[in-house]
C-alpha cells in the first residue's frame, strides 16, 4: 500500500476567474490578471511573512481542486498537442496526477498585513481557479530557479495570441482597472484547442460578469457584456 502524507490548506486565491474556462493555461501568461492570496484563520500571522516583500516572485504550490480523482494514468493527452497524441504523466503539467498538486510562478504585487481578512498577499499572473487552495509559498530565487538554457519539450514556447476586438460600449460595461486583465485572457484564447467553429459563441465568466465571444481567423470580438445572474442585487 502507497504511503500518504497529510497536507493541510494553508491559504485560498482569490480572482476573477471562477471557473476553469478561460484560466491562463500556464501561470504569467497574462500579467495584468491579479488575485488575492488570503489565508487561512489559524496561518493569518504576519511574521510568517516576514522579508517577503524583498522578492519580486513567488512560488506557489497549490491542489487542483477541481481535478480530484481516486485514480491515474501514466498517460495524458496534452491539449497543446490537439489532444490525440499520448505522453507520460510526467512529462506534462495535467492536473490528473497521482497528486493533483501544482506549481506557479507568480509576480508579487504587494504584501498587505493588515486587513479585514488577516495578511493577504496581492499577485499577478496566476493561473488558478478562484477558490483554489495553497498548499504552500516560496520566494522564487533568481540565481537558482533561473535556467535560461532550458528546454521546453514539445512546449518550447508560448502559443500566438489572438486579436480581440471589444467593442467600445461593451468595454464600457467592464471596470475599468479590470479591462487590461480580462483582454489578456481572452487574447489566450479560452476554447478548447480541438474547437474552432468560427459561429459558435462561448462564455467566459470573469469578475461577476458573463463575456460572450466568437473567434474565427485569429480575431476574438466580443459580442455580449453581462452581469452575472449571482450577482444580480449585490
Amino acid at each position: 500500500m502507497a504511503e500518504t502524507l497529510e497536507m493541510r490548506v494553508i491559504a485560498r486565491l482569490r480572482g476573477d476567474l471562477p471557473e476553469k474556462f478561460g484560466v491562463p493555461r500556464q501561470a504569467g501568461l497574462v500579467d495584468d490578471l491579479e488575485a488575492r492570496i488570503v489565508f487561512e484563520p489559524e496561518y493569518r500571522n504576519e511574521t510568517a511573512l516576514r522579508g517577503l516583500e524583498g522578492f519580486s516572485h513567488l512560488w506557489l504550490i497549490w491542489e487542483f481542486s477541481q481535478a480530484r480523482r481516486e485514480t491515474w494514468s501514466p498517460t495524458v493527452r496534452p491539449p497543446r498537442l490537439g489532444g490525440n497524441t499520448r505522453l507520460g504523466v510526467f512529462a506534462t503539467r495535467s492536473p490528473f496526477r497521482p497528486n493533483p498538486i501544482g506549481l506557479s510562478c507568480v509576480r508579487l504585487v504587494k504584501v498587505e498585513l493588515r486587513t479585514p481578512e488577516g495578511p493577504v498577499l496581492h499577485v499577478a499572473g496566476a493561473d488558478l481557479v478562484d477558490g483554489t487552495p495553497i498548499l504552500d509559498i516560496k520566494p522564487y530565487v533568481p540565481y537558482a530557479d533561473s535556467r535560461p538554457e532550458a528546454l521546453g519539450g514539445f512546449a518550447p514556447a508560448a502559443d500566438g495570441t489572438l486579436q480581440v476586438v471589444f467593442p467600445p460600449e461593451l468595454l464600457s460595461l467592464v471596470p475599468e482597472g479590470k479591462r487590461a486583465a480580462l483582454t489578456g485572457v481572452l487574447a489566450q484564447d479560452p476554447r478548447p484547442r480541438y474547437q474552432n467553429d468560427p459561429e459558435r459563441v462561448y462564455g467566459l465568466s470573469f469578475g461577476g460578469m458573463e463575456i460572450r465571444f466568437r473567434v474565427a481567423d485569429g480575431v476574438l470580438v466580443v459580442c455580449q457584456v453581462e452581469r452575472s445572474a449571482s450577482k444580480e442585487g449585490n
